[in-house]
């Protein structure tokens, strides 16, 4: 036994290379995990976003008016739709329609023809602080030029041209942008995402690994039980892991807790219970923990880049939205921003709400079909 054998070696290799064709799910992971991260990366992400929705909220119809409007709307930046009163404009901000909302005084048009330089009031959402620079940058800088050409001749710039009006940029629950309040009520969702998931993934797989499955299997007990006796110890210990998050978000970095905390609580149960429910279906599905993990992971790849986390939900193209919509994180995430920073009650958290509790009940329901009641 002693040295290298080459007859040793072909055999261990011939060995191993059968074994791993036939694990036919850690090979289609291994082809598939780059493939995602790859279409991901080189389409649905976009730090630069555009197409972003605002709110004209207009008191002066004139010609000026739009010039401005036209303007913006060539940038790509802005997605721009009218609303008729400020109470509505404020309405969408904080459910998140808009990102953006242009407020032009009545007297505009009157007061660049006297001569004077206006005030035009661009609010943004400052929770998502990525999505907001670049668009109010670009506002910025179209500013001098974008009524010249309908000024009276008396007040046409000349060569070194002064802007007819000015724009007074406010952010919205953010006003000094601090980063942390971006990144933190996101964090929350994050972390609990990848305890709460990959606890359960494992649930069963763990079972049938260390040879105690066929005394689970003998038991007289049915799928839900077994589901409901694997989830709910993990949503307690979710719920202290959401809690101490909490408390160190609002002593250490000093989120502010605006909103209804009980409301908090209720979409982190749903997205807890979403996330145990998805575990327990790929442990059931799997059938080894290597398996179990790279299915997690590919289950997470998607959460933490289409919900809006990383990079700005409204920069991406509408296909990769469709699928964020469907994600649990990218829900729980608007609704802990809303709740901290915005202060949002029931009325404009239920939109994010009840998509969780759809998901939870859905995959809950395959995750009970998909145990198997034999180790075959």
């Amino acid at each position: 036994m002693s040295g290298f054998s080459v007859i040793r070696f072909s055999a261990m290799l011939r060995k191993e290379w059968i074994q791993m064709r036939r694990d036919r799910g850690t090979i289609m992971m291994t082809v598939a995990l780059p493939l995602v991260q790859l279409f991901l990366f080189g389409y649905a992400i976009n730090t630069n976003p555009r197409h972003l929705p605002t709110a004209i909220l207009s008191g002066d119809h004139s010609r000026y008016e739009r010039d401005l409007i036209t303007a913006l709307g060539n940038t790509s930046y802005f997605d721009l739709k009218s609303y008729d009163s400020e109470a509505e404009v404020n309405e969408a901000i904080a459910r998140g329609d808009v990102l953006f909302a242009l407020h032009i005084p009545p007297d505009f048009a009157r007061r660049i023809d006297r001569g004077e330089t206006p005030q035009v009031l661009m609010e943004a959402d400052g929770t998502d602080g990525t999505a907001i620079g670049a668009a109010n940058a670009s506002l910025l800088a179209i500013v001098p030029g974008i009524v010249a050409r309908d000024l009276p001749p008396n007040l046409r710039p000349q060569p070194t041209p002064a802007p007819a009006f000015s724009v007074t940029a406010q952010s919205r629950y953010n006003p000094e942008q601090i980063t942390a309040l971006n990144i933190v009520p996101g964090l929350i969702g994050t972390i609990l995402s990848f305890s709460t998931l990959l606890a359960t993934t494992i649930a069963i797989t763990r079972e049938r690994e260390a040879g105690t499955m066929e005394n689970l299997l003998a038991m007289p007990i049915t799928p839900l039980e077994v589901m409901l006796g694997k989830i709910v110890p993990y949503v307690g210990l979710g719920y202290v892991q959401a809690s101490l998050i909490l408390i160190t978000a609002v002593t250490v970095f000093h989120v502010p807790v605006l909103g209804p905390l009980w409301l908090l609580m209720l979409g982190l149960g749903m997205f807890i219970a979403c996330n145990l429910s998805i575990g327990f279906t790929i442990s059931s599905v799997a059938r080894t923990q290597m398996q179990a993990q790279q299915l997690a992971t590919f289950m997470l790849l998607p959460q933490m880049l289409l919900s809006g986390f990383l990079f700005p939900f409204a920069g991406m193209p509408r296909w990769a939205q469709t699928i964020g919509e469907a994600l649990p994180l990218t829900h729980v995430l608007r609704i802990c921003r809303g709740i901290l920073l915005k202060g949002n009650g029931l009325a404009e958290v239920f939109p994010d709400l009840w998509p969780l509790g759809l998901f939870a009940v859905v995959i809950g329901t395959l995750a009970v079909r998909s145990y198997r009641r034999t180790l075959d």
